[in-house]
Formats: structure tokens, sequence, C-alpha cells
């Protein structure tokens, strides 16, 4: 076990996990705030992927859940992440936990308790990979129901949507030129750093138009690239990003609200509106069709049935209508960097260097006009040592 330091005191260090408590109800709200070393209290009913990674990567010190973090509906992968990246887990404390704990408290969690100031405020449920292991064994058994209700959300989005899908009705008008181009949309899902990464090469030869989905515009960024269009309900992308200069595109409710428009109008932005009832990664993929893209590339999407259940969203149905609606200009970034990998090893790089060096100094020495520039640089080389020799 871990033995941590207490941050308030000089007394002996009391074992555990010791840190700043970060709340907050959204996973992906709190990962904005937390800093190494923060104890994350979340209300996280089985903790997706993309969520696991952010937590890890905010290097926190233990994860507490109000909820259970693998709830049997299905296999979510998330809790595998949080462990194997030696971080506790602790499940299901109850929410009283968010009234017996304040933002900025100094938590510790030992074991499968949570304590204040030496006092227990909580316990629940350690972690570990074998209980996880065999809850993700149970919740297997669980995907024949949730593929059912995907499939019944997903027949009931065709008919709500089955005009903007098949014709393209709704979509807004933008004053971003899409026609004929290639489009890079990114959101902040699975393993997007890795796929921007990989994309390099592609995005200095290509120039594709950059579309960031919300936090997938700070990702380009994070990146080194400006995006040209930010789309989403503007919830988690920094009003830095959204002052960039690229065109904002606002995703409203199927009615017409669109709760992120006053932040926009706030900071002074135009923003153009587009109604529509799936996710903003759809309505990303949707503009980028009807706007007449030779190609769309997209980085940290969903694509596999299990990505879409760990989403957790009946809504992710859309997703997989969309991604039929785009067809075959569709290609995921994860496809890439399978297809193609370099197989020029840094070693045989280097003795191909050395020998082009090698056949070169041969071919100088060999020719007439080859020894004529040696015989000169060996008596510049003889006139530098007898200067070096003067000075010493």
């Amino acid at each position: 076990m871990r033995i941590a330091t207490s941050r308030r005191s000089r007394e002996p260090a009391l074992p555990g996990a010791v840190g700043v408590a970060r709340i907050d109800r959204r996973t992906k709200n709190l990962t904005k705030r937390l800093r190494p070393g923060d104890v994350a209290i979340i209300d996280h009913v089985d903790i997706d992927r993309v969520s696991a990674e952010a937590l890890v990567h905010a290097a926190v010190s233990a994860v507490v859940n109000v909820a259970p973090s693998i709830s049997g509906r299905y296999p979510n992968l998330g809790p595998e992440i949080v462990l194997a990246a030696g971080i506790p887990l602790l499940d299901g404390v109850g929410a009283e936990m968010l009234g017996a704990v304040r933002e900025g408290d100094v938590v510790r969690v030992d074991g499968d308790e949570v304590f204040l100031d030496g006092r227990r405020v909580g316990g629940g449920t350690r972690q570990s990979a074998e209980s996880v292991a065999a809850s993700m064994a149970e919740a297997r058994a669980g995907v024949a129901v949730q593929l059912e209700a995907f499939a019944a959300n997903t027949m009931d989005f065709l008919k709500r949507e089955r005009d903007l899908l098949l014709d393209g009705v709704g979509v807004p008008e933008i004053r971003t030129r899409i026609e004929g181009r290639h489009v890079l949309v990114v959101v902040r899902g699975y393993n997007y750093r890795e796929d921007i990464q990989t994309l390099r090469p592609y995005i200095r030869e290509y120039r594709p138009l950059l579309v960031g989905v919300d936090g997938g515009a700070d990702a380009l960024r994070e990146a080194g690239y400006t995006p040209d269009m930010i789309v989403g309900d503007m919830d988690s992308v920094t009003d830095d990003t959204l002052r960039c200069g690229a065109e904002v595109v606002v995703h409203a409710y199927r009615d017409g609200h669109a709760p992120g428009l006053r932040r926009v109008t706030d900071l002074g932005i135009d923003a153009v509106v587009f109604p529509a009832a799936g996710t903003s990664e759809d309505v990303a993929l949707l503009l980028a069709d009807d706007k007449d893209a030779s190609l769309i590339v997209t980085v940290g999407t969903h694509a596999t049935l299990v990505e879409f259940l760990d989403k957790g969203r009946d809504g992710q149905a859309s997703t997989y209508l969309t991604r039929l609606r785009v067809g075959g200009k569709l290609v995921d970034a994860k496809g890439v960097s399978r297809l193609y990998r370099s197989r020029i090893k840094t070693s045989s790089l280097l003795l191909l260097i050395l020998a082009t060096l090698i056949t070169f100094a041969v071919a100088v020495g060999i020719s007439a006009v080859g020894r004529v520039y040696l015989a000169l640089l060996a008596d510049r080389w003889h006139d530098l040592t007898h200067w070096l020799a003067g000075l010493v």
C-alpha cells in the first residue's frame, strides 16, 4: 500500500492516497479542473473509456465514485484503464459524499474508506483487477439487451431525422468553403492524441479543413493546429479557442433551442445554429458531407458497437446512422494507423546514410577532380594546424 504525505501538517504520514478533493457530477467538467495528485470525486455510472483516459491524463491520486463504476448493463471500458494506471478506484460510496466533502478539502482514501481531518466520511467498494474482471464477465451477458435497445433507438432516430439524413433538409449555410476539400473532424475521444500524431504527414501534405467538435478544437490547438471550424454545443471548448477565428456552428436541439449559443454571443462571436437530434459529432459529419467534402477523416470518433455502448447515451444510434449516410468518403484515423506503419528501422536508415557517404568518398578519391579537391583540402588543413600551432 502506498504511504501518502499529509499536506496540512508535519505529523507522520498516514496510509493511503491523500489529495485535494475536486467534485463534479459530470466527469467531463471535472477533468478541466483536476491537477496532479487531486482526488477526483465523481457521480458516474459505468465509467467510459474517454472519461477514464482523461482522469489518468490528469494524474489524480485516487478516484472516488458515488455511483457504481460498472453497473452490469454492458462491459464498459473505463475502470480497467483507471486501475491499469495504478490509480485507486473506490466505488459506490453514496450521494452523501457530495455533501460531506467540499471542493478543496484535503481527503485521504485508505482501502475502502474516505477520511477528512482524521474523520471517516464515507466508504464503498475498493475495486481491483480481479473484481473488475468478474464484473465485466457478468456485464457481457447484458450486451444482447443493450443491442436490442440500441436497434430500437436507431429506428426511432431514423423516423425523426429521415429528411435530414436522406435529403439534407435543415443543414444551415456556412461561410467556410468545403466543396472538393478533405475535412479532418477531431473529437476528443478514443486515442485522439495518438491519431493526430499519426496524421501529421497527411495534414502537412493535403492541408485538410480542420473541424473541432467541442473539446476537439482544443485538441487541435494543443497539437499546434488552428481549427477552421468549431462544431458543438459549446460545453467543453475553451473561450480562447472560440476566439481563434474559426467559424462556429452551435448544435441546437431539434426545436431550435441552443443552450450554448448565449455563451458564444457573449464572446462577441457570430455563430451558425444547426438544429439536430443527434450528437455534435454527427452534426460535423453531416455538415461536411452535405457541403460536398471529397473525403472526411475522423479522429477520436465512435466506430465499433462497444464504443457506441461505452458512450452510455441512447443518442449514439444517431452516430451509427450518420456514418452510414456519409458512406465511402469516411475514413477513420485508426484505420490509417493500422493500415500503414513505417517499416524502415532507424538503424537501417543510418546504415543507408553511412553507405552513401562511403560511396561519395570513394568516388571523390578515384576521380581526377576529386584528387585535386582532396589536395586543396589537405593544404587548407595544414594551414589551419600551422596557424593553431603558432597561437600556442
